[in-house]
C-alpha cells in the first residue's frame, strides 16, 4: 500500500487557476489549489490572506505560490506556522517590486485605465508574460477572458502598496532570468530559471518541476 502523500497547499496567479499548476510533476505530493475568493468591498490583505487560507486543514503546511498567489503565501504565513513557502515566479518582499509598479502605485495609473484586455493589448500581455507558443496565447487568452476586471484593480492596488519587509525563514523562491513583471535584477531568487519568463511554470514546466522537487528532498519534509 502506497503511503498517504503530503499536500502541497497551491495559489496561482492573478487572473489564473488550478490549471497553473497542471503541469508540474511533484513527487510524493499532492498540489491542492485554492480557488480565489471574489474580495469583499474594501478589504484588506490581511483579511483576504485569513480567508483564502481557512481551507487548509493541517497544522504547518507547505504552500506554493505563483506571482500574486506568493504575495498572499507570504501573508498567510504571517498569521499561522507553516513549514515551507515555495514562490515561483513572484516576490518576496515590497522592495523587489520593479520601479514601473512602484510608479504605477504611487500614481494611481491602474485606477485611469480600463482592465479588460483587447486585441491591441493583448500581444503586449503575452510578452510581459513571456508567452512563447500558440498553447501558451490560449490559456493567456482564456484567462483574460475569464478575468473579472473589479477583481484585478482591487489586487493590482493591493500588489502596488504592498508593505511587507520580511521574508518568511522558511521560504524558498524560484525565478525566471527573463521575467518582464517582477524582472530578477530587483529581486534575490534562491534558484533561477535561464531566460524563463512569468509564464514558465506552463512553458518550463519540467524545468520548475526538477527544482521544486530539490528543494522538497533539502528540506526532508
Amino acid at each position: 500500500m502506497n503511503p498517504q502523500k503530503q499536500t502541497i497547499w497551491c495559489i496561482s496567479g492573478l487572473g489564473a487557476d488550478e490549471k497553473a499548476f497542471s503541469k508540474l510533476n511533484i513527487e510524493g505530493y499532492e498540489l491542492k489549489v485554492i480557488p480565489w475568493l471574489k474580495a469583499a468591498p474594501g478589504e484588506d490583505l490581511i483579511s483576504y490572506a485569513a480567508r483564502m487560507s481557512e481551507p487548509v486543514t493541517e497544522e504547518n503546511p507547505i504552500l506554493m505560490g505563483l506571482s500574486f498567489g506568493g504575495i498572499i503565501c507570504s501573508e498567510i504565513a504571517k498569521q499561522r506556522p507553516v513549514k515551507l513557502i515555495i514562490l515561483i515566479s513572484s516576490i518576496k518582499t515590497a522592495g523587489e517590486l520593479p520601479f514601473w509598479l512602484r510608479s504605477v502605485g504611487r500614481l494611481s495609473l491602474h485606477k485611469l485605465f480600463p482592465m479588460r484586455s483587447s486585441r491591441l493589448t493583448a500581444p503586449f500581455q503575452n510578452i510581459f508574460l513571456g508567452v512563447t507558443n500558440a498553447e501558451d496565447k490560449r490559456i493567456a487568452t482564456a484567462y483574460r477572458k475569464a478575468s473579472d476586471p473589479v477583481y484585478t484593480r482591487w489586487a493590482i492596488d493591493l500588489i502596488v502598496h504592498w508593505k511587507n519587509n520580511i521574508r518568511h525563514p522558511q521560504l524558498v523562491h524560484i525565478h525566471g532570468t527573463r521575467d518582464r513583471i517582477f524582472p530578477i535584477r530587483y529581486l534575490k531568487a534562491d534558484y533561477s530559471i535561464p531566460n524563463g519568463g512569468h509564464f514558465m511554470i506552463m512553458n518550463r514546466a519540467e524545468e520548475v518541476s526538477r527544482l521544486v522537487n530539490e528543494i522538497l528532498r533539502n528540506y526532508e519534509l
